[in-house]
């Protein structure tokens, strides 16, 4: 059973705007709330086709569905569809199975409670897994890999790049006197040594735990999810019809700031230098944004769900 609490439910669902018939694309299962959600509001004569790279997430998912009456029949129907896939390969992926257009496309990259409170898979400070944070586990590097392998300076620019943490330069060179002396291969040791490089004026100040930012960052590094995200949302503009719409979900600064730029690079036409007389270059907008900023979720929600506090959604429309 899945204990993830899916963010932002009811606003994705209501801002795609989605209609019996419609095929949709849940690029990121995890515990299949939105998924769920997606199928009930195209059935009956929809389709919905969910990407997960985690194989362990997709085993969860269709030995709960095999408890539910109407998901076993949306499978057989072939209604549901469920790709051990990662995101990235959304257009060659629904080429595959004969798609060739669709009209919304869902993605929250926020990682699983399932996931996170897995001691095994190593996402988190608080259990003593091994140090693995690979979200495939099909891939080769782990997380010991770098925090290993990796240079001080290196290691810092990990840390202040994808975790924006002020005490990159200290923490790297913490980790790298500390294996040193043993390599890690814990996800309690390496909280402890980053733990270790704050005070504890320090630590009652913050409302985080200070291993936080540096595990967010190597997660980030190991499973190269910036990288895939920006593939992604190209390629997931790219499959969307004509007032197609695509909603996403992140929860942190670096993955916001990509899809708002992103977006942004959408949304612009021509882009002939100022002194030309009339465009020569042909470019017209690919989309447009539909949510002025981004949505948040309300305190209730954030109140039942802590781990949506940070949750921030934003929306584009296919042109």
């Amino acid at each position: 059973m899945t204990k993830h609490i899916p963010v932002l439910l009811r606003e994705a669902v209501e801002i795609l705007n989605l209609q019996k018939g419609d095929v949709a694309v849940d690029a990121t299962l995890g515990g299949g709330g939105h998924t769920r959600a997606i199928l009930s509001n195209v059935l009956p004569g929809g389709r919905v086709v969910a990407f997960d790279a985690d194989e362990r997430a997709v085993g969860r998912f269709r030995k709960s569905a095999e408890s539910d009456a109407g998901l076993r029949e949306a499978i057989k129907k072939e209604s549901l569809v469920v790709v051990g896939e990662n995101f990235s390969r959304i257009k060659e992926t629904l080429e595959s199975l004969g798609i060739g257009e669709i009209d919304a496309v869902l993605a929250d990259f926020g990682f699983s409670s399932d996931q996170m409170d897995d001691p095994e898979r190593g996402f988190s400070f608080r259990s003593d897994g091994p140090l693995d944070m690979r979200l495939d586990e099909r891939t080769e590097t782990t997380a010991a890999d770098i925090v290993n392998g990796w240079s001080d300076e290196a290691l810092a620019t990990c840390f202040r790049d994808y975790g924006d943490e002020s005490k990159a330069w200290k923490i790297a060179t913490a980790i790298v006197a500390r294996r040193k002396e043993r390599p890690f291969t814990r996800a309690a040791d390496l909280a402890e040594t980053v733990s270790g490089c704050f005070s504890d004026v320090e630590w009652r100040k913050m409302n985080i735990h200070p291993a936080t930012k540096v595990f967010q960052a190597i997660r980030i590094e190991v499973n190269g999810e910036l990288s895939v995200i920006k593939t992604f949302l190209w390629e997931g503009m790219s499959v969307l019809r004509k007032g197609g719409r695509m909603a996403v979900i992140t929860f942190h600064s670096g993955e916001d700031a990509l899809v708002k730029r992103t977006f942004a690079e959408m949304t612009k036409g021509c882009v002939c230098p100022a002194e030309f007389p009339k465009c020569v270059c042909g470019r017209t907008p690919l989309a447009r944004t539909l949510s002025p900023k981004f949505i948040i979720p309300g305190e209730a929600e954030i109140a039942t769900n802590p781990r949506a506090r940070s949750a921030k959604l934003r929306v584009a429309e296919r042109l």
